[in-house]
């Protein structure tokens, strides 16, 4: 084959039908699961789909991407929503992002807050600290660090926050202490709000049925149940669990590097790198109650809470009831014996971890993989927490440059 692809997931699957597109047919798609769609799978549960990767939707923001996958399910077939998100702390639910609805709790409460953040690190011109806690406390205060970001970021990444680095953090909701202040004497939210902020989400199916009809039109392209375990940089080629082996010409990996047994021809130090990548897991859970919210998610910082999202469907998904948790597998002991008994889906891959060092292992990795031309592509295979828009928006750039290097 010339492109070899590994990962059908939205990743892989842009990659494989812009090339069709493009007029070219010498690929194959490898795949381990028995269906296309990655973290973006759907199941039917309880009557209605039940997306097994936890909250997925597709953002308004980029058109261009938007355009491509219409091509595969037509517009027509999805609901535009003004996304609504909420988070559940001192016994009240109120809206996201926290810095900017502070407003909406009591009084008491708003100045207890206000006080935390104009004493913030950022506020008092302080340096910018290098761990991730105390960035944190730099940039939001002490109330919100505490009552919110951090017990949350444990619940979904660990408990060892210091291992994660701070250059991510830049891409949360910049609202500063003024406009804090407004929102509270205003009661309106003030600041830089937070993505999806419009989101599509299909009117009949769930959130897998758009990676499923992009599956179809390359159905003669993709291989099912082939689990990836080798790939060799010298031959350019790689081989399945079951012993059967494909050589390319270009190799775009969308799937889990650490997920990947053996690497020929690569040198040992960057083999090194590749195992001192983390991830979290997270598993899904569905639960028959419907709740009376309008919001479509709601994050609960709350220790005691084992999970720390929760997705109420019956608010985007059209004619169904319940919602369903997201929960790190590391407090899984959290959960009921009776609430096992409910649908649950384990995401052994859900969230690349931003540690400090990740960013030179990747850069290093990707940069030397391309010398061989092996592409790293999307959440796994550049590391990074991409929302699926972001990454069918790399793969459609990813093929452009491709296609001009022939």
């Amino acid at each position: 084959m010339r492109y070899i692809i590994l990962g059908a997931g939205p990743a892989g699957l842009t990659v494989a039908n812009m090339l069709k597109q493009m007029g070219e047919d010498s690929f194959i798609v490898l795949e381990k699961e028995k269906e296309a769609g990655g973290l973006c799978r759907s199941v039917n549960v309880d009557g209605s789909p039940y997306d097994v990767g936890g909250g997925h939707f597709l953002d308004v923001k980029r058109r261009n991407v938007n355009n491509f996958l219409f091509e595969f399910l037509p517009e027509n077939e999805w609901n535009l929503f003004v996304r609504d998100s909420r988070i559940n702390i001192n016994n009240l639910e109120i809206s996201h992002p926290i810095e900017a609805n502070i407003w909406q709790m009591k009084v008491e409460d708003q100045v207890e807050y206000l006080k935390s953040i104009s004493v913030a690190g950022c506020n008092q011109e302080k340096p910018i600290p290098d761990e991730f806690v105390e960035w944190i406390y730099w940039k939001l205060g002490n109330k919100i660090a505490e009552n919110y970001m951090i017990p949350y970021n444990k619940k979904m990444f660990g408990d060892d926050l210091n291992k994660l680095g701070t250059y991510w953090l830049e891409k949360l909701p910049n609202v500063s202490f003024e406009e804090t202040l407004l929102s509270c004497l205003c009661h309106k939210a003030y600041g830089t709000q937070p993505g999806h902020a419009q989101f599509y989400y299909p009117k009949k199916y769930g959130y897998g049925e758009l990676w499923k009809r992009m599956a179809k039109k390359i159905k003669g392209n993709i291989l099912y149940n082939s689990e990836v375990t080798e790939i060799d940089f010298d031959a350019k080629s790689v081989m399945l669990a079951n012993g059967r082996a494909y050589k390319g010409d270009i190799i775009v990996t969308t799937i889990p590097w650490v997920d990947i047994k053996r690497f020929k021809g690569m040198p040992q130090t960057f083999i090194e790198d590749i195992y001192n990548l983390k991830y979290s897991s997270i598993e899904t859970r569905y639960y028959e109650e419907t709740l009376n919210t309008k919001a479509q998610w709601i994050y609960y910082p709350d220790p005691k809470v084992a999970y720390h999202r929760i997705l109420v469907r019956n608010n985007f998904c059209a004619n169904s009831k319940g919602y369903w948790t997201e929960t790190n597998s590391q407090r899984i002991s959290q959960i009921s014996e009776a609430e096992k008994e409910q649908f649950s889906y384990m995401n052994k891959y859900a969230y690349p971890l931003n540690t400090i060092e990740k960013p030179q292992i990747m850069k290093r990795l990707l940069s030397w993989a391309e010398t061989k031309e092996v592409y790293g592509l999307g959440r796994w295979g550049e590391w990074e927490h991409y929302n699926s828009d972001v990454t069918v928006d790399l793969a459609l750039k990813l093929v452009i440059k491709l296609a001009g290097n022939k």
